[in-house]
């Protein structure tokens, strides 16, 4: 179902790019336009990933220079029933993330150094949780095929303005120009925010489930937004196009929730979150306890986010050197975060 949804989508896409040639240079221009639209649906399938972290700058990490971090995804990703996942880390103060890759044997998930340290490690697993739970879903070639189609055809409406319609090879003539202008970016708008809402409010439904907690989920989606809100993201701002990869928007002054947003609103999700926590806790309470096991109430338990959900017990690991924090390892190989 899933790829033929992607092959829908692809074939909108690529009319809706035919049209916007047509509209500006007539049948030549909309054949033009289906030239490029063919070799821009080859080079996203196959390069659209490593272009996105190329315009994060995203630096790949691994268990040597990024520790805690790597060993976060790795236990996600055997969580999730998934491969491991290219791992980078972005240099941006910005607390951010994204997954992308066209399938889950490609799949790369992406943290920016502003989200490992304003969150908690039970937050950036949840976080990661559920970037590795669009990967499951294979939204991330979807989602980043549309971030690639929707930057063209912004791009290819920029090029109107250099194009003056005439009678011979555009019959809508300026009309055509000016449609073109203000219509493609705003329909590539309209398609890339239908695909990424109707998909998060499952990615962190999914992302719950993989890290087993959905109120760490909702206290990331809530530190995060509150500082998407005060810290600027410069690339991301260059490349609005790639906005709805990311788990919060990175660009100012989206805050609705509608159609005209790129991401459901916060507190939505985090409703959705804290709802599935009661439902969780309440399958919880009615499951029968076992008389073998007494009750601990004197013994301290893990702590969360709130102190209050305990994390699953874990086999007794040998100590590993401090990260400095996440993964700023001075003897280890440096990276640009270092």
């Amino acid at each position: 179902m899933n790829t033929i949804r992607t092959a829908m989508l692809l074939a909108a896409m690529t009319a809706l790019f035919m049209g916007v040639g047509f509209l500006i240079g007539g049948t030549g221009g909309m054949m033009i336009a289906f030239l490029f639209a063919a070799g821009t649906n080859l080079f996203s399938y196959w390069n659209a990933d490593k272009m996105v972290l190329s315009m994060n700058r995203a630096v790949e990490v691994d268990e040597r220079n990024a520790p805690e971090y790597y060993a976060i995804v790795q236990a996600m990703a055997k969580q999730a029933g998934l491969p491991m996942p290219k791992t980078y880390l972005i240099d941006n103060p910005q607390p951010n993330a994204f997954a992308t890759g066209r399938n889950p044997q490609n799949a790369a998930v992406a943290a920016s150094t502003g989200l490992l340290q304003a969150l908690t490690p039970e937050e950036v697993a949840a976080v990661m949780a559920h970037e590795l739970a669009h990967v499951q879903h294979r939204d991330t070639l979807t989602m980043t095929i549309v971030a690639t189609f929707a930057g063209a055809i912004s791009m290819l409406g920029n090029f109107a303005f250099f194009f003056s319609g005439n009678r011979d090879n555009n019959p809508f003539g300026f009309i055509g120009v000016l449609a073109a202008m203000i219509v493609a970016p705003f329909a590539a708008m309209v398609v890339q925010m239908a695909v990424s809402r109707t998909r998060e409010y499952e990615a962190d439904r999914r992302g719950a489930e993989i890290c087993g907690h959905p109120l760490w989920l909702a206290s990331a989606l809530d530190k995060i937004a509150r500082g998407a809100e005060r810290i600027r993201n410069p690339d991301a701002e260059r490349n609005p196009a790639t906005a709805h990869l990311f788990i919060i928007n990175p660009l100012h002054g989206e805050r609705m929730d509608s159609l005209f947003s790129t991401h459901p609103a916060t507190e939505n999700r985090i409703a959705a979150l804290q709802a599935m926590a009661q439902q969780m806790q309440g399958e919880t309470r009615a499951a029968p306890r076992q008389a073998s096991t007494p009750r601990q109430a004197d013994q301290p338990r893990p702590s969360g986010p709130w102190g209050e959900a305990a994390q699953p017990e874990q086999p007794a690991e040998p100590a590993k050197p401090k990260s400095y924090p996440w993964g700023r390892n001075p003897t280890g190989p440096k990276g640009r975060w270092s």
